[in-house]
């Protein structure tokens, strides 16, 4: 393997915060994490440029950051989507198997997930992701992998991700000014699964819930495969401003007291703790008791986890999560997160972190982290021999995600 092929970046560029991974693969197949960057974002809202030059700024802050770190030049980054503009459904493909002997070849398969993807879509959005759930041979359905097998009739389920065109658009060409190129697009929820989930879970049941600054994203998993996903418009930035508004305090004085002070479970703090606040215009600042912090965090609090069971609910998967919810992304640090978590979904909750990375893996414990260390691993998992077909237009991209897709799953 080339030098520079050792080396994958996963780059999540998020409402408050942008983050840079460099991963190195090595030789027995394990991901080493050797350099990291971080940079405050701005010019993004939920997933969207909102002022590309300012988007620029941030995105050359935590690359350079990040190469300073890893002592490489990165060139080529696996860019994480997000935001409302993420939309998935389930589709089926059915083809008869074309083989003389009618034995199913990797041909069929790829003919299968064509005819499942081969669905109208509004104007303006694209598919991001195919992702084959499970096959069915001959009404014989549950087979995760059909190649070799025999029959006359070939189905797939398969989970379909579409985005944006124009957001996707204006992100890669964020990326893009800043000086690197973009391999690949993984929305956000399948990068921070392949960091925090493990197999058992993915089996069992579990739903993934992703908090980030300006939205939090679900995905719900089973039988090994993705069923459902969806972004709520709520996130982490709300509950700064509902402070700033509260308490009367500058945003970036609100967020400093989120960070530390911070808990959104209001009977989980002491009566006698006091914080300070900082005033606007100068005033001085005020003693004022944690627990009207808290107060004022915890309705917000429950307002995402409502809004996510009810997306639960309305897919029909309130019963599928035996192995229960692990929350991540930046806003799932808050002190009581996973404990409202629980009382609002009554199921076992977890905080997520990234695991199975060696080198700086001190550096990334910590659910911040998941989107981009897991686009690392996902990107080491799918790794793609040409990459400079990414940079070919819609087909090229498309090539080198069915490479994925039969890498991933064969």
């Amino acid at each position: 393997m080339a030098r520079s092929e050792r080396y994958l970046v996963g780059l999540d560029v998020g409402t408050s915060t942008v983050c840079a991974v460099v991963g190195e693969s090595l030789d027995d197949g394990s991901v080493d994490i050797v350099g990291l960057g971080v940079a405050e974002s701005r010019g993004i809202k939920r997933g969207v440029v909102v002022n590309l030059e300012a988007a620029v700024d941030s995105i050359k802050k935590a690359l350079e950051e990040a190469e300073l770190m890893a002592g490489v030049e990165i060139d080529s980054v696996h860019l994480a989507l997000s935001g409302a503009q993420i939309k998935g459904f389930n589709s089926r493909g059915v083809i008869a198997v074309a083989g003389k002997n009618r034995e199913i070849s990797r041909d069929d398969v790829r003919r299968a997930i064509e005819a499942a993807k081969a669905v109208a879509l509004p104007a303006g959005r694209e598919i991001l992701h195919v992702l084959p759930q499970d096959f069915v041979v001959d009404e014989q359905d549950g087979i995760g992998a059909p190649i070799g097998m025999t029959g006359a009739r070939l189905e797939v389920n398969v989970h379909v991700v579409t985005g944006s065109i124009s957001s996707t658009q204006n992100m890669v060409a964020c990326v893009n000014r800043a000086g690197v190129a973009v391999v690949d697009t993984v929305i956000e929820q399948l990068g921070a699964a392949e960091a925090v989930l493990t197999q058992d879970e993915k089996e069992l049941g579990v739903a993934l819930v992703d908090i980030g600054g300006g939205t939090a994203d679900l995905a719900i998993f089973e039988r090994g495969s993705l069923w459902h996903t969806a972004v709520v418009a709520v996130g982490g930035d709300h509950c700064t401003s509902d402070i700033a508004v509260g308490l009367r305090t500058p945003m970036p004085d609100a967020e400093k007291l989120k960070r530390k002070n911070g808990c959104v479970l209001s009977s989980m703090v002491d009566e006698e703790e006091t914080i300070e606040v900082a005033s606007v215009g100068g005033r001085k600042p005020r003693l004022m008791a944690r627990r009207i912090l808290s107060e004022i965090l915890q309705p917000r609090a429950e307002e995402i986890f409502h809004l996510v069971w009810d997306e639960i609910r309305r897919a029909g998967y309130e019963k599928a999560l035996n192995s229960g919810i692990v929350l991540t992304g930046g806003g799932s640090i808050l002190e009581g997160m996973p404990e409202i978590a629980e009382q609002i979904f009554d199921l076992p909750i977890r905080r997520g972190c990234p695991v199975d990375v060696g080198g700086l893996a001190d550096h990334v414990n910590s659910p911040t982290f998941a989107t981009p260390v897991g686009l690392v691993l996902y990107a080491h998992r799918n790794r793609v021999a040409e990459p400079a077909h990414a940079g070919s237009g819609a087909f090229g991209r498309m090539a080198v995600r069915l490479r994925g897709i039969f890498k991933e799953f064969f």
